[in-house]
């Protein structure tokens, strides 16, 4: 290998990391047939790992979700929580993610699995200011412990009192977990939103 070669894989490389980190820009085709860019709305904070789907279960019967609840994931990467909110428990579901591909995705998978009249999507971040979840009364997260953290002023401010909160893996800090449950070497935990002082 000469030294132009590695130089060039060198750059290719740092290329790859750059579309890994920053996010690549995805082409959606507009109402014309004109095809336009469309990047994230910032680099995600976290990459997209699916929840197993017995994980996926296990935080909804864990959260005791019925017919009557209104599941937001946030985060919801492929929508695979909020379609099986509203696929095997009856839930309507909101997944939000940052990502406008994984919303894409989202909606392509709800109206295969039938429930696209009980779920939706929103491209948007879940920390900005306009972002409201006051409509929950199922909250799923699987983001990481500071991101936990740094929304729980957010979730304590805007859900209602009762609304249950389960997170894949990760705890919300001080605020210790009602209740934690084990599934495939997963741990689950469990909160409800406590009344106002």
């Amino acid at each position: 290998m000469t030294a132009g070669d590695f130089f060039t894989m060198r750059q290719s490389f740092l290329l790859a990391v750059a579309v890994l980190v920053i996010g690549a820009p995805h082409a959606t085709p507009t109402a014309q047939g004109t095809v336009q860019t469309q990047a994230p709305l910032r680099s995600p904070d976290v990459i997209f790992v699916p929840t197993p789907q017995s994980v996926v279960d296990a935080m909804l019967e864990l959260a005791k979700v019925g017919k009557n609840d209104v599941v937001y994931d946030l985060g919801c990467g492929d929508g695979r929580i909020v379609i099986t909110a509203a696929k095997q428990f009856g839930a309507r579901g909101v997944g939000i993610d940052i990502d406008p591909r994984l919303i894409e995705e989202s909606n392509a998978n709800a109206a295969e699995a039938g429930v696209s009249d009980r779920v939706r999507f929103m491209n948007t971040d879940i920390f900005a200011d306009s972002t409201d979840f006051s409509e929950a009364t199922v909250v799923t997260l699987y983001l990481l412990p500071s991101l936990n953290v740094k929304l729980l002023p957010k979730l304590l401010s805007q859900l209602k009192p009762g609304t249950r909160i389960v997170s894949h893996n990760f705890d919300m800090g001080e605020w210790v977990a009602e209740e934690t449950r084990e599934v495939d070497g997963r741990v689950i935990y469990f909160w409800t939103v406590p009344p106002r002082t």
